[in-house]
């Protein structure tokens, strides 16, 4: 990348992250404007990404995302299981517009419905699941960003990011390295100090493993709050002492009050007058 700064170049580890997350390993076919981004097609007939070509194609993205001066009129997007997570944390961490899952058709076209939006510029996980979003962005001229695998369609794509984006890995990284060189492009983000967040928030998770940690965390939650069983300590027998001796003594009390109380309604009875 000669042609921009030497700080938007990819490091040792970007490229280690691109290649750990198996987002280099294509499908077996090959749109055929795909082409350019494949590095080689192996013995078994997986095509290679050009990872060089992934992170320059990221980068591309994260300058047009960061022109848009309201992050709200970004519209991120994904029908897959495997980018509903990584769409709705991009959008908390950049203040984007996440749609996971089903896209309602008339969202960018029809002003009737219940979420129109008009957003100058969206983002999709996967050309061919997310197709009905891209062909009504092409009726009202959005542009669109979209990760694209080596058999993806480029109709109305104007930035294609290749990628592994049936990996679950490899779709969570991108979207984790799209949201952090958009903040270091805003200036939110230095890029000598390491981003916070962590890429595992980014990744899907099956539910069964949500429903693991919920039970873990539901057997934890007694043993740290203690048991109500155990025996008070010295301070606290005391207190219920004296809370006897209150209660007994506000017996005495009552019984005491009661006696007046009856000798006054007898001598009004007496000094009336009246007879039964």
């Amino acid at each position: 990348m000669s042609h921009v700064p030497a700080c938007l170049n990819a490091t040792n580890e970007d490229i280690q992250l691109l290649l750990s997350a198996k987002a280099h390993l294509g499908a077996q076919n090959v749109d055929t404007h795909m082409l350019p981004y494949v590095y080689k097609r192996r013995d078994d007939g997986v095509n290679i990404i050009n990872v060089v070509k992934t992170w320059e194609k990221l980068v591309l993205a994260a300058r047009v995302i960061a022109a848009i001066e309201d992050p709200h009129d970004v519209c991120v997007i994904s029908a897959r299981s495997f980018g509903q997570r990584a769409v709705l944390k991009y959008g908390i961490h950049t203040g984007a517009q996440g749609l996971a899952g089903r896209f309602t058709p008339g969202n960018f076209t029809n002003y009737i419905t219940r979420k129109f939006k008009e957003p100058r510029l969206i983002v999709v996980a996967d050309p061919r699941a997310d197709h009905q979003a891209i062909k009504e962005a092409s009726y009202v001229n959005i542009p669109v960003i979209a990760f694209c695998n080596t058999d993806s369609p480029l109709e109305h794509v104007d930035v294609a990011i290749p990628i592994n984006n049936s990996g679950k890995h490899a779709i969570g990284l991108g979207f984790w390295l799209l949201a952090r060189e958009v903040l270091r492009l805003r200036g939110s983000l230095s890029r000598k100090e390491p981003w916070n967040v962590m890429v595992d928030m980014y990744f899907y998770r099956e539910p069964e493993e949500v429903e693991k940690d919920l039970e873990a965390q539901q057997t934890e939650k007694p043993a740290e709050g203690g048991s109500w069983d155990a025996a008070p300590d010295a301070g606290e027998s005391a207190a219920l002492a004296s809370a006897g001796n209150w209660e007994a003594g506000e017996g005495d009390w009552a019984n005491e009050s009661a006696a007046p109380a009856a000798d006054w309604a007898a001598e009004g009875a007496a000094n009336s007058g009246w007879t039964a």
